[in-house]
């Protein structure tokens, strides 16, 4: 019989404790801290995520009810509402950022050499952004409308794997295009986005950083077109032209020729139009491309049906921020340890079997492997059935 050390603790480990304590010491986190360090809260954030627990009380009783096993999850300090409340008011919430990111650059190598669906050698982005309802009363900080506040989720996935490589959160009014600015342009690799983010002034930076952009067109685009190659159409390609805009701003932004590919979704039923800097690739690549731009939507999706996001323990902008970032460190600690373990698995039947076994002492590899979400049955079991069915 296993008597080591719980579930919890073994998904911990996945975690580099020293790059932690950096990113704390970076922006003086434990100052002053008497018993709740940075740790602490890491460890009861992520438990919370973990188990979807629904408000700051809530992560109180339930961590109490588990006190014996608390010092074996690593969790030192006596947990209280009011200790993690405060924590999350006033704790830098960089501390968190800049440790998704090492989190992030050790997931990325991981999952390096995955494929995504298109024959690509070079790193393939997707960039969207989601909205998060606010209550105004509550967060009056991020007003949104008249009577609504909203936080924006700006996030950029590498393709191979799913991995989001830069988030920024900002106030629902902030528009797409402008957080183009702040990406660190990689050159060679592509970017795809929806229309939301065509601003000629700034696509023309991708140029000058020798990255390539795939964006779908707008309607009423103004362009002349210099020259065309033919298109196998039964792929559903439609079109494939060089072309110049001719609008007066359009014109002066991106004074560069564009590539135009034109593409039938027999599936949707629509006709799609995309815009790329890039003039070797195959047209039906760059409709592909255009096509895994959906896994980035897949993402948001994930995270607010498993991850706590919709709803936060604190009202304050750090609070908030604080929150998503320990999300976004626990949906890439839970990707770290499928690849490590080679669990196939979904990474949401990953987090459900978790969730009900945070505090067994199993190796968590074998209750990963073993428990059959389908029957409901552990897969090794051996006990008879009560009724033949």
């Amino acid at each position: 019989m296993y008597t080591g050390r719980i579930v919890f603790t073994q998904l911990m480990d996945f975690m580099p404790i020293w790059d932690f304590r950096r990113c704390v010491k970076r922006y003086r986190g434990n100052h002053r801290a008497r018993t709740f360090t940075c740790l602490d809260q890491f460890l009861c954030m992520a438990f919370a995520q973990l188990t979807y627990r629904e408000s700051l009380r809530d992560i109180e009783t339930c961590l109490r009810a588990m006190q014996p096993k608390l010092y074996h999850a690593g969790i030192r300090a006596k947990v209280s509402r009011s200790t993690l409340a405060d924590a999350n008011e006033k704790r830098d919430w960089r501390i968190y950022a800049n440790f998704a990111q090492v989190l992030i650059r050790i997931a990325r190598r991981l999952y390096a050499g995955d494929d995504f669906g298109v024959n690509l050698e070079q790193t393939a982005y997707a960039f969207d952004s989601t909205t998060i309802d606010l209550c105004l009363t509550l967060f009056p900080w991020a007003q949104f409308r008249k009577r609504k506040s909203a936080v924006k989720l700006h996030t950029l996935i590498d393709l191979r794997g799913n991995i989001p490589c830069f988030i920024s959160i900002t106030s629902g009014k902030t528009t797409d295009n402008m957080i183009l600015d702040e990406l660190v342009l990689e050159p060679g690799a592509f970017y795809i986005m929806d229309r939301g983010y065509i601003d000629f002034a700034r696509l023309r930076r991708f140029d000058t950083n020798a990255a390539y952009f795939v964006v779908r067109s707008r309607s009423k685009l103004t362009h002349r077109r210099q020259s065309s190659r033919r298109v196998d159409k039964s792929t559903g390609l439609r079109s494939d032209q060089t072309i110049v805009l001719t609008g007066p701003l359009t014109s002066q932004r991106y004074p560069a020729r564009l590539r135009r590919v034109s593409y039938f979704d027999v599936g949707m039923d629509k006709r799609l139009v995309f815009l790329t800097n890039n003039f070797t690739l195959p047209a039906l690549t760059v409709a592909q491309l255009y096509k895994c731009r959906w896994q980035v939507e897949l993402f948001f999706k994930w995270i607010k049906h498993y991850l706590r996001i919709k709803a936060f323990y604190g009202t304050s902008l750090n609070a908030v921020k604080t929150q998503i970032w320990i999300a976004i460190s626990v949906y890439v600690l839970v990707a770290i340890l499928k690849k490590e373990l080679r669990i196939d698995r979904s990474l949401g039947e990953i987090l459900q079997i978790i969730s009900i076994t945070l505090f067994e002492k199993v190796p968590i590899g074998q209750v990963l492997t073993s428990f059959d979400l389908q029957n409901g049955i552990h897969g090794s079991c051996n006990q008879l059935k009560l009724f033949n069915l």
